[in-house]
């Protein structure tokens, strides 16, 4: 520990030392009016210049959007130092990692996942598609205070496009190997000028699939339909009155439960996936919200009501096998085996918040919060004698879980800044969040309820060096409440989880910003750290807890404007993470934490310049390496360290693009989860493969 805590500190020492090297690179000296875009962001609630906020902060705005191709959550992510996401099991399930705090399945996310400042808070809403995004805010590091529970490791703020007081729209299309077809398009315009605007936008997509499953012949990563629509009205309703109505439907029936049966038990043998039993995953998502924004001139009122209701269904093998390679069945048993959930989650929330003006050197936010859940998950598992998934309903069942949870959340929460002088700013946040859970066994009708709370404190020092610079010193919480699992599950209640972060970091500008270098480097200490593994014997996933956990990092990211039209990008992270103390599987202290990625590095460039009077061309280049992958507590199973290569190339114009494009070009095979036997309950170790070489073509019009 004491040899990785040097390590870090002269990497966050060397990274500091840098923020005091304020002056341009000798190449970039000369102003010729080239500048990188400014962004701003809402990353504190309130409209802030991205490079003024004392935070790590990865913000993409709606054309870095479109120059990235990012067209899914998962396409950004990648693009995040510190940060993963996984897919695994279903369509939807997901397992996102942020500086070594990790996603757990069938519970709270570790970030807070906020859409037009209403919160998603279940797991399967982070993976989405993404259209008609105006920006995403990726913030680093634990965001308690402002965003409540569940915000441990950071949190993702995404900003669809709102309507527009003119007739605007624009229609993607793209065809891609495996049959890949995706449509999107949208229209927006006033209906009364500058009193009542309407915004609609919608995608769809399906995917014949890329895996071969080598037992059936079928490709089980398919996407048979997904399609969602979105609909947004905005209202001025006075001088000082805004009203904002959203509505958003999706439908989606797709793979699932492909995971790889590895015989061989090693977590670098990667084999295709080989079951009896072809996997589905089918299910929607309706979600509602209201937002207004009342200027009260001594502050702004802000009120935000959301309702979603979401359900994932879905069906698949349990053996991972088939007949021919394990002829012993089901955990021996001499039979084929089959499982299923139906998960249904109901979310209401509301949120009231006062903000002062930015104007002014006392600025302050204060807020509430509160929010009601109904999750209901039904579990089982039939032995499989046909090969067809119906039999989870009129075949033979030999598990059968049902629970209803019931979870009422509340908060309350403020924040102040203060310029002491007009270089130096101390910011003070707080936030009380109390959650209450009930779950009821449907089976045996037992009832039984907890509750968890916290307060979480943050405390931010921030120092202009100069008028392109700024260091800051933060400490910081988090908190991930507590809950239960399945009724039969011998575990049946995990605690909460909390965090502290201790943070010191800095922003700077370069050459008239055209070079931007922004770092940090942090230590973080965990309580009661949530994991999670498989009881595949019992049909039960279980969520426990580590005693203790400390993670030291480092980031670094830069881009910088070369030339007209060209610019390179990079940044790195490090995640260090340490068991120092585990009961539930003892001997174990001094590993590492489940699905930690110890590095990640992220390089590219793109350029644009034009080729004929009113053409451009355009290419782009994204290079992505991860480390090593420890996916269990153990550390006996190591993914070794991959490396991504997505390009996109094109012609655009004002009003259309034609692009190629392709994402892992190299072929890289991996696992984005790995479930050793030790920690399934199976008598194998399964992988869920990663998606192979992508490539196909685009083309965009805009009106």
């Amino acid at each position: 520990m004491q040899k990785r805590f040097y390590h870090q500190l002269i990497l966050g020492t060397t990274a500091l030392s840098l923020a005091g090297a304020w002056g341009a690179p000798a190449a970039l000296a000369q102003n010729d009016g080239l500048r990188l875009e400014e962004i701003v962001v809402t990353a504190q609630k309130r409209e802030e210049s991205l490079q003024e906020v004392p935070i790590q902060v990865t913000a993409f705005t709606a054309q870095g959007i479109e120059d990235a191709g990012i067209t899914n959550t998962q396409d950004f992510v990648n693009l995040v130092p510190n940060m993963s996401l996984d897919d695994s099991f279903t369509y939807l399930n997901t397992f996102v990692v942020v500086r070594g705090v990790t996603q757990i399945n069938n519970a709270d996310a570790p970030i807070a996942i906020v859409i037009d400042g209403v919160p998603q808070n279940n797991q399967k809403q982070f993976k989405m598609n993404l259209f008609d995004v105006e920006r995403i805010e990726v913030l680093k590091g634990p965001q308690g205070a402002l965003y409540g529970r569940n915000a441990i490791g950071g949190a993702v703020n995404i900003v669809t496009k709102a309507p527009s007081n003119r007739l605007e729209g624009f229609a993607n299309a793209s065809y891609g190997n495996g049959d890949a077809l995706r449509f999107s398009g949208g229209i927006s315009g006033p209906i009364v000028e500058d009193k009542v605007m309407a915004r609609v936008a919608a995608f769809y997509t399906e995917d014949n699939g890329r895996i071969d499953n080598t037992f059936l012949g079928d490709n089980p990563d398919f996407i048979d339909h997904d399609y969602g629509i979105r609909g947004r009205i905005t209202v001025a309703a006075s001088e000082s009155v805004d009203l904002d109505f959203r509505a958003s439907y999706s439908d989606f029936d797709a793979g699932g439960l492909y995971d790889s049966a590895v015989f061989s038990g090693d977590a670098n043998d990667f084999v295709e996936p080989q079951q009896s039993l072809l996997g589905r995953t089918f299910g929607d998502i309706l979600e509602l919200s209201f937002k207004f924004d009342a200027d009260l001139q001594f502050a702004t009122l802000t009120g935000i009501t959301g309702y979603t209701d979401l359900t994932e269904n879905n069906r698949g093998d349990l053996d991972f096998s088939n007949p021919v390679d394990k002829p012993n069945g089901f955990l021996g048993f001499g039979f084929q085996a089959g499982q299923g959930q139906d998960l249904s989650v109901e979310l209401l929330s509301q949120e009231l918040r006062l903000v002062s003006p930015d104007d002014q050197r006392l600025r302050w936010i204060v807020g509430a919060y509160y929010i009601h859940t109904d999750r209901a998950l039904r579990t089982r598992a039939f032995i499989d004698l046909d090969g067809t998934l119906e039999q989870i309903d009129n075949g033979i069942v030999i598990v059968d879980l049902q629970e209803d949870n019931s979870n009422d959340a509340y908060a309350v929460f403020g924040q102040i800044d203060f310029d002491i002088t007009e270089a130096l700013t101390l910011s003070g946040a707080l936030r009380y969040d109390r959650d209450e859970r009930e779950q009821t066994d449907l089976v045996s009708g037992a009832v039984r309820d907890e509750s968890f709370e916290a307060i979480q404190p943050k405390l931010t020092l921030t120092y202009h060096l100069s008028e392109d610079a700024l260091a800051y010193a933060t400490y910081s919480t988090g908190f991930r409440s507590g809950g239960f699992n399945a009724p039969t599950v011998s575990i049946p209640v995990f605690d909460d989880e909390y965090l502290q972060n201790y943070e010191l970091g800095f922003k700077s500008s370069w050459a008239d910003n055209r070079v931007i270098l922004n770092g940090a480097v942090y230590f973080s200490q965990v309580d009661d750290f949530q994991f999670f593994f498989v009881d595949v014997s019992s049909a039960s996933q279980v969520i426990a807890n580590i005693d203790d956990v400390e993670i030291f990092g480092v980031e670094l990211e830069v881009q910088a404007l070369v030339a007209e039209g060209l610019q390179v990008f990079g940044a790195v992270g490090t995640t260090d993470s340490e068991i120092q103390s585990i009961t539930v599987f003892p001997g174990n202290e001094g590993n590492k934490t489940p699905k930690t990625t110890d590095w990640t590095l992220n390089a590219g460039f793109q350029y644009r310049a034009p080729i004929t009077n009113g053409f451009d061309g355009f290419v782009r280049v994204d290079y992505e390496h991860r480390g090593k992958k420890y996916w269990q507590v153990d550390n006996a199973d190591v993914q070794g360290s991959i490396d991504l290569l997505n390009v996109r190339v094109g012609v655009e114009s004002e009003m259309w693009g034609l692009y190629f494009w392709g994402r892992n070009i190299t072929d890289e095979e991996y696992y984005t989860d790995f479930n050793p036997r030790e920690f399934s309950g199976l008598d194998i170790d399964i992988g869920f493969l990663a998606q192979p070489a992508t490539y196909g073509i685009e083309g965009k019009i805009r009106f």
